[in-house]
């Protein structure tokens, strides 16, 4: 009996070219749930290995980029430190898509001052923070984004601040904020589409259980408890840029942002009418969520009109190891009429 030929995309790649090595986490990992998120999204996106670089720091989290295209490019830094490395990638080659993978230690805590410096210069960048609340790989101790009340497995109880990673990305300059949950792929794959096709800094906090230390009565980062208090803003469609739109809603029912490449978000008002485009209101609704006891998810907050970095400073499209000494040394007459400026 003939095979069938798996299905491809518009590049001719299968999904399982989009595929990596085998997880080393935990069965039952929400991380390797968002593996596989990022894995259909990368896939149904059309996305070419070759221009992809995965970028990762320290931790549970930062393992994740080895399981998932195995042909991309890939640079797994030291603990915190993988904002600077992203930056440095999109100012020498604007041709390649950054997809960084960090997670609530390795963004909130240690690389806290370079993660703040990314968004606030808006790095043309996909940013996936895979957040647990606690450090799994040195046994579970609660992390920065741990909430207020939320008690260890040992019994412990947090009394300290939480850092609230959207609501930090909102406030300091990115210019696409985004929460979803490990579980959720019909919500979480068309942010991490959208967050490709935005330009700029593109954050997505993705609560991820840690099944070893996390999972737990008393825990607010828990299955049960995300399942219990997941409070949804809208119905994701993500609409490329290729793909006619073709059905109407009735007016006030759904709104649609449209992104630089001509790709399209639409949103279905679900219970709250929150404008994903107002900046207030997403600090408001975040802080709305946190005074409840709720997980607010879906798209909070996009600017398609901000500039990225390297827009803003003028850098040229053609990757800075391909230019030629006439491109970067001033001729002597260059040089004698910037020395008569001084």
């Amino acid at each position: 009996m003939a095979v069938a030929p798996p299905r491809v995309n518009v590049l001719g790649l299968s999904r399982d070219d989009y595929k990596g090595l085998a997880t080393t986490l935990c069965a039952g990992c929400g991380h390797n749930s968002i593996t596989n998120h990022v894995v259909k999204a990368l896939y149904d996106h059309g996305v070419d290995p070759y221009r992809l670089a995965k970028m990762s720091g320290i931790g549970c989290s930062s393992k994740a980029t080895a399981y998932f295209v195995e042909r991309a490019h890939a640079f797994n830094g030291v603990h915190g430190r993988m904002p600077a490395l992203t930056t440095g990638a999109a100012a020498a080659n604007r041709q390649l898509l950054l997809f960084g993978i960090s997670g609530d230690g390795d963004t909130a805590s240690i690389g806290l001052g370079q993660f703040c410096h990314l968004l606030r210069r808006n790095v043309d960048c996909t940013y996936v923070v895979e957040n647990n609340g606690v450090y799994g790989l040195t046994k579970g101790q609660f992390s920065a984004t741990a909430d207020i009340g939320s008690v260890q497995r040992k019994g412990s109880i947090n009394e300290l601040e939480t850092i609230d990673i959207a609501g930090l990305a909102v406030e300091l300059g990115a210019s696409f904020v985004a929460r979803s949950f490990s579980g959720d792929g019909a919500q979480l794959v068309p942010l991490i589409r959208a967050a490709l096709a935005h330009r700029g800094t593109a954050v997505l906090d993705v609560i991820s259980p840690c099944v070893t230390f996390n999972d737990h009565e008393g825990s607010t980062k828990s299955y049960r408890y995300l399942k219990e208090h997941d409070v949804v803003l809208h119905d994701l469609d993500f609409i490329p840029r290729q793909e006619e739109i073709e059905v109407e809603y009735e007016e006030g029912t759904q709104t649609e942002v449209e992104l630089h490449d001509g790709s399209r978000l639409r949103l279905r008002k679900l219970g709250r009418e929150h404008d994903p485009r107002d900046r207030l209101a997403a600090l408001q609704v975040l802080d709305q969520g946190r005074r409840q006891g709720e997980v607010v998810t879906g798209l909070l907050y996009v600017n398609p009109e901000a500039a990225d970095l390297c827009s803003r400073e003028r850098l040229p499209e053609v990757p800075l190891r391909d230019l030629g000494e006439e491109e970067l040394r001033l001729t002597r007459e260059q040089f004698a009429a910037l020395q008569q400026e001084w």
